[in-house]
């Protein structure tokens, strides 16, 4: 039995959520993340906009709220996608960044109001998810 291309450390493969053509149409035609989430409440982008948007304006609990719903949906599209609560989730890949977004925010937003464990745990699974995953978002 040939070796190569094998993954000899049985990790998971990496999960690359779709693009939905007719959000970024609208995103890039400067529709604004309040009309996008409400459009397209499944997608992670919008929700990942409005936390981040909201916590830049010192709106703390409305950037947790809106970072936590990106993360949850986040999370059931990673499932839909096969992921299985592990493994690689590219910054590379464009369709993966909303929710590593929502899910960056969430930290920040944990940060703030104390909840220090709950950051500490999403810092460990943003950099699990793709290690340059932080830098990338702060870069943004």
């Amino acid at each position: 039995m040939a070796l190569l291309g094998k993954n000899l450390l049985d990790e998971p493969a990496p999960t690359y959520l779709e693009e939905n053509s007719e959000l970024v149409a609208r995103f890039d035609a400067g529709d604004e993340a309040e009309d996008l989430a409400a459009a397209f409440p499944k997608e992670q982008l919008p929700w990942a906009i409005l936390a981040e948007d909201a916590l830049a304006d010192g709106r703390t609990l409305e950037g947790y709220a809106y970072a936590r719903v990106g993360y949850h949906r986040g999370l059931d599209a990673l499932r839909g996608h096969g992921w299985k609560g592990h493994g690689p989730v590219p910054y590379s890949h464009e369709a993966n960044r909303g929710f590593l977004r929502a899910l960056a925010a969430l930290g920040r937003a944990a940060a703030q109001i104390g909840e220090m464990d709950e950051a500490a745990r999403i810092e460990k699974f943003l950099d699990d998810s793709d290690p340059q995953a932080a830098t990338q978002i702060e870069a943004h």
